[in-house]
């Protein structure tokens, strides 16, 4: 049982807002989180290195030698904030380690313990909580990303939120979300490996009043790297604010990089036979990587489908249904999506956004 002296968790979901520690030996373990409570920082106690959303949002990460050495063998990418320790004199092989996670930190304690609190002390901070859903289509057809829009655009009412389009063969959600017209960067132009800063994204992408939307360029495939996904997500999350990530069903990189990083994942299916049975091979394929999962059923039903035929046929929860929206093709061909106050799609968005923000 962890000591009440600590502040701590074992829990990876709050690693975002505290320091990660990844030491295997408990003398070891035992010395760094004394560090970083007197560092005045909560510390989440892994027994093994965080899966790339957990790496990438940590503020800090304090390994051991071995734990260093899964990271590698993992290809964690290089960020900022890799801090490894050492009971006595680092080996090569931590010095090797760190040359390839990209940090200088290597710290023998007890001695260097002050240069250890130092590094904590002045990472940035993060009290702040925010969310990630990915949306993604059932079938072909089914009008995700028209409901990722949809869901952000809702959001951005009252929040801070990015749309973030990760779909490299897709047509552009700026062209939904009808900032297409905007400056700003689009995939092609934004590669990153490590930290990201909220504010600095929201200002180098297309957007309006809330809403800032990364996306794909037209005309031409555009390169999505997975751990550029991964540190976007975990930007938002670190400042409070809701990710909205449209993928594709096809389980590419960037698909999994944002359904390991996403609190919800929504998927969108038309009230068919077809449809649910397809949905359901999506929804099976989705368990490998997480268990929150909804579908928003879209109508209309030609052959008198229910939501819960569906929900039963595609095996998650109906979170949302929606009935068809009038003059949504329209809307789209002529300057984007323009969300009415009672409209089907502004109502099922507001569904899943209630979902997000009630009881885990």
């Amino acid at each position: 049982m962890t000591s009440p002296e600590f502040p701590s968790s074992t829990d990876p979901a709050v690693t975002d807002a505290a320091v990660t520690v990844v030491v295997d030996d408990p003398v070891l373990s035992d010395r760094v989180r004394r560090v970083v409570a007197a560092a005045g920082r909560d510390v989440v106690v892994r027994t093994t290195i965080p899966d790339r959303a957990g790496w990438l949002g940590a503020t800090t990460v304090v390994l051991s030698e071995s734990a260093a050495a899964d990271a590698v063998r993992r290809r964690h990418p290089r960020r900022p904030g890799v801090v490894l320790v050492s009971d006595g004199a680092p080996t090569v092989t931590a010095w090797q380690s760190a040359a390839t996670l990209g940090t200088p930190h290597v710290l023998d304690l007890p001695a260097r313990e002050a240069d250890l609190m130092t590094l904590i002390a002045a990472a940035p901070g993060n009290d702040a909580h925010g969310a990630v859903v990915t949306v993604i289509g059932g079938c072909g057809g089914a009008g995700a990303s028209v409901f990722a829009t949809a869901l952000a655009l809702t959001s951005a009412r009252s929040a801070l939120t990015v749309l973030l389009d990760a779909d490299p063969c897709g047509g552009g959600l700026d062209l939904a979300a009808g900032v297409d017209d905007r400056p700003g960067l689009r995939w092609p132009d934004l590669v990153v490996g490590g930290r990201v800063d909220a504010r600095a994204l929201h200002d180098a992408l297309p957007g309006r009043d809330r809403l800032a939307v990364l996306s794909t360029a037209r005309g031409r495939a555009s390169a999505i790297d997975p751990d550029s996904v991964t540190a976007v997500l975990a930007a938002a999350r670190r400042a409070g604010e809701l990710a909205v990530c449209d993928v594709p069903r096809s389980a590419g990189p960037e698909h999994r990089a944002a359904v390991e990083a996403s609190d919800l994942v929504t998927v969108v299916v038309p009230a068919t036979v077809r449809g649910s049975w397809a949905a359901r091979a999506v929804v099976a394929d989705l368990r490998s990587r997480t268990t929150d999962i909804g579908l928003v059923v879209r109508g209309p039903a030609p052959g008198g489908l229910r939501a819960d035929d569906v929900e039963r046929t595609a095996g998650a929860p109906v979170l949302a249904t929606m009935r068809p929206e009038r003059r949504l093709a329209a809307a789209l061909e002529h300057g984007g999506l323009v969300l009415r106050p009672r409209s089907p799609l502004a109502a099922a968005a507001a569904a899943v956004l209630a979902v997000l923000e009630g009881p885990s």
